[in-house]
């Protein structure tokens, strides 16, 4: 089983965002980066499904030559390769970047039969890029998974709704964009690490493509520094935690 899952260097989540001066980049001097929760899942999820099937598992990522770093941390966890698309730095959209990705999986072989992403990038949550990947590539798309399992040529894959879930039966190849909590993963050993280290990474030059989108300013959202409210210090105050719950539509 031939599987590639597609990764993205972000900043740290929950890390403190300062923008340039002209409000159109982040200042990244001080940050660290890494890669989605949504994506550690899906590395997780496809190191998993070659451990059980046998096959390879490539992490792809579109980004600069710092992204190797990210490549390097999937490779640790278990994936066999690492894939860089190499940009300058500047503005890739949703639609240039499925563009980049699709043709980069078409000059690859063997073909690849699963194709995993994260549901959204920890960044711009676009939601895009895996079903625009799967358009580009005329293979069948289930968003927002937390269960998976291959049964042959087939992927059975469970999204979750209120109530209930929904369940898909889809055949290979396939796109499944996938949610954290769809399994725990895996924390690489100092051995695994150091040898990700010394892994090579190809490089496939990435198509580019019209994004007719243009980045005018980034604004970071304003941080709500309220008070916590005290409900109550007795069991009469549960009454009032529910009234909440329910005004956050969360029963």
């Amino acid at each position: 089983m031939e599987v590639l899952t597609a990764i993205k260097r972000v900043p740290e989540t929950g890390a403190k965002i300062v923008l340039t001066d002209d409000k159109r980049d982040i200042d990244t001097s001080s940050l660290g980066f890494t890669f989605s929760p949504h994506e550690e899942c899906a590395v997780e999820e496809g190191v998993q499904l070659v451990e059980e099937h046998g096959g390879t598992m490539t992490a792809l990522t579109l980004g600069e030559e710092d992204a190797t770093e990210q490549l390097r941390s999937a490779i640790a966890m278990g994936a066999d390769d690492g894939l860089l698309l190499p940009t300058d730095g500047g503005e890739w959209g949703p639609k240039a970047t499925a563009t980049a990705i699709a043709t980069a999986v078409e000059s690859q072989k063997p073909d690849f039969d699963l194709f995993l992403f994260g549901n959204e990038s920890a960044d711009t949550a676009n939601h895009q890029v895996g079903v625009r990947v799967a358009e580009q590539l005329d293979v069948p798309c289930v968003t927002g998974i937390k269960d998976l399992e291959v049964d042959g040529d087939t992927v059975v894959a469970k999204r979750e709704i209120p109530g209930g879930a929904e369940v898909y039966e889809v055949d290979l190849p396939a796109v499944i964009t996938v949610k954290e909590g769809l399994n725990e993963p895996r924390y690489p050993s100092m051995r695994a690490k150091m040898q990700a280290r010394k892994a090579s990474v190809d490089q496939v030059e990435p198509a580019s493509t019209e994004e007719g989108l243009e980045l005018i300013e980034l604004e970071v959202p304003e941080a709500d520094d309220s008070p916590a409210e005290i409900l109550g210090d007795s069991p009469e105050a549960a009454g009032e935690v529910v009234d909440v719950l329910e005004e956050l539509e969360v029963l």
